[in-house]
């Protein structure tokens, strides 16, 4: 008898399951490759102008301490774009939000490069950074939602190269142009590959649809506590060290005014229906071990790209061209870093990887506590190497513990969260390694100066024979203790910066255990775990 007779119901046939949707892959590349090129102009901007600041100090007339702000400008207003481009994307869409922050970014940067004082500059500059902003988290986006996932990871490396080597080779890229042109190409040549840029996302990047919705009820308080509190962060920290930190009024007073907004705004963020920024991803544990992960990498990366050319410039008088190659090795590792991470994500628990990466850049750290004034190019390729290596490994294996467990409506506020982790943990980094460089050199000053007495015998003949040396000067014997002063200078310098790295090494080597916590992740042609959804 059948179930009909028995009057039940015919069973419906099983629903088949839903196909993945065709991805025109022409498009998609197309309009990715364009925003990367954006993304590469933005972040090589924050570097640039490193290695040329003299020459833009003379062209425009400012002081020693004004020009600083060259710099600083850029950086202060982006850290505020850069979360708030997550919610303008789910508002306007990917697209058009793009589109705006390169249009506005190539205008600021002519606007910039035609800048007559230090004013001019310093406004347009800041409009670069805040505009040019939106181009660095909206690629990551894109990366963990338009691909599918056994895609992802090749997307990843691609983006992992564009943020480590944009910054590592900016200063070298500033000083060839300055050299070769002037220093007002370091902004306009920004120009074709900005109207490159336009044409290809234009024109393919139709990743998604914005949502008007959100519109309603914005969160003019959240973003006024956000932006207060990210700038007067961000200032702190960068002028915090040049101004002798809290003795100086006005850093005191923008760590008080952080201090307050803060949690004023991770309050309102929790609260509020329609938050300027998502907080929340922050329950997923692996978000929150990737976040922390992104800020230590954030202050490897840019202190050991800090460090390691003002070692060569300050103390070995290194030009910018001899700089440039021997910094040109941790370009070379990582771009010999990115195929084999790519493949080992692929087949290794990320978590593995990230261990790896953040060891390798501590051995690399920790090597070059030992430099001394005697090293040459071979001893710092192995310490870039090594570093370069490390890092690249880091970067690809923390994005995927970060990203790949969050589910896709967060994803666009949390690779702004990402960005601003990577951002500030490079602020912080630098921030320290600028206070250990000044006071371990007026101690290992101290020290030097304190086991050398002029009675000395073996001093009184190093004395003499500078003095010798002098013979043609006013004061011989004042032109002999100069110099030994400046020897003794020098030492202490060299001993300073090797702190600084170990600081570094040290660093990589806690994060390399915080790794640890995350939680396994699949691999990127598997589906994320179920606590994701």
């Amino acid at each position: 008898m059948t179930a009909t007779a028995l009057g039940g119901a015919t069973p419906a046939p099983a629903a088949a399951p839903k196909s993945a949707p065709e991805v025109n892959w022409t498009y998609l590349l197309l309009g990715f490759a364009g925003m990367v090129i954006g993304q590469f102009m933005a972040i090589l901007d924050i570097q640039i102008v490193a290695a040329s600041l003299p020459q833009i100090q003379a062209g425009i007339g400012a002081s020693a301490d004004e020009i600083s702000w060259i710099q600083t400008a850029y950086l202060i207003p982006e850290v505020v774009m850069i979360p708030l481009s997550g919610y303008l994307s789910r508002l306007w869409g990917t697209q058009k939000v793009f589109l705006i922050s390169c249009t506005g970014f190539l205008v600021m940067s002519v606007a910039t490069g035609l800048s007559s004082s230090i004013d001019m500059m310093i406004l347009f500059r800041a409009l670069q950074g805040f505009l040019g902003g939106a181009m660095i988290p909206t690629v990551f986006a894109v990366a963990f939602t338009a691909f599918p996932p056994e895609r992802r990871v090749t997307a990843s490396v691609v983006m992992g190269l564009i943020v480590t080597l944009a910054p590592t080779v900016g200063p070298t890229l500033g000083g060839h142009l300055t050299e070769w042109l002037s220093w007002r190409w370091l902004f306009f040549i920004n120009v074709l590959p900005g109207m490159l840029v336009l044409f290809l996302v234009g024109r393919f990047a139709r990743f998604d649809t914005g949502d008007a919705s959100l519109s309603k009820g914005f969160d003019w308080a959240g973003l006024g506590l956000m932006a207060v509190f990210l700038m007067s962060l961000q200032f702190v920290l960068e002028e915090g060290a040049r101004n002798d930190w809290f003795a100086d009024t006005a850093i005191l007073g923008l760590a008080v005014v952080a201090a307050l907004t803060g949690p004023a705004f991770v309050w309102r963020s929790l609260t509020y229906r329609n938050p300027i920024v998502e907080l929340r991803a922050f329950a997923n544990r692996n978000f929150t071990v990737g976040v922390i992960m992104t800020f230590i990498v954030g202050a490897a990366l840019f202190g050991g790209t800090f460090l390691l050319p003002l070692f060569l410039g300050r103390v070995l008088a290194y030009s910018p061209s001899e700089v440039g190659t021997t910094m040109v090795v941790s370009g070379l590792a990582m771009f010999a870093t990115a195929p084999l991470a790519g493949r080992l994500v692929r087949k290794l628990d990320v978590r593995v990887l990230m261990f790896v990466g953040f060891i390798l850049c501590a051995w690399g750290m920790w090597d070059a506590r030992a430099l001394t004034e005697e090293w040459g190019f071979w001893q710092f390729a192995g310490v870039q190497a090594m570093r370069g290596a490390g890092v690249m490994l880091a970067m690809i294996a923390a994005q995927q513990v970060t990203m790949s467990t969050l589910p896709p409506h967060m994803v666009k506020n949390a690779s702004g969260l990402v960005n601003l982790a990577r951002n500030v943990g490079g602020a912080f980094g630098l921030a320290f390694l600028n206070t250990s460089l000044t006071t371990n050199t007026a101690v290992h000053m101290g020290e030097l100066t304190s086991r050398i007495s002029q009675s000395d015998s073996q001093m009184q003949g190093l004395l003499a024979g500078m003095a010798q040396r002098f013979s043609d000067s006013v004061d011989p014997h004042a032109s002999a203790l100069k110099a030994v002063w400046g020897m003794l200078q020098k030492q202490a310098t060299t001993l300073a910066f090797g702190d600084a790295f170990a600081l570094l090494a040290l660093a990589c080597a806690v994060a390399a255990f915080v790794t640890l916590f995350a939680r396994p992740v699949k691999g990127p042609t598997g589906a994320p775990p179920a606590e994701a959804h």
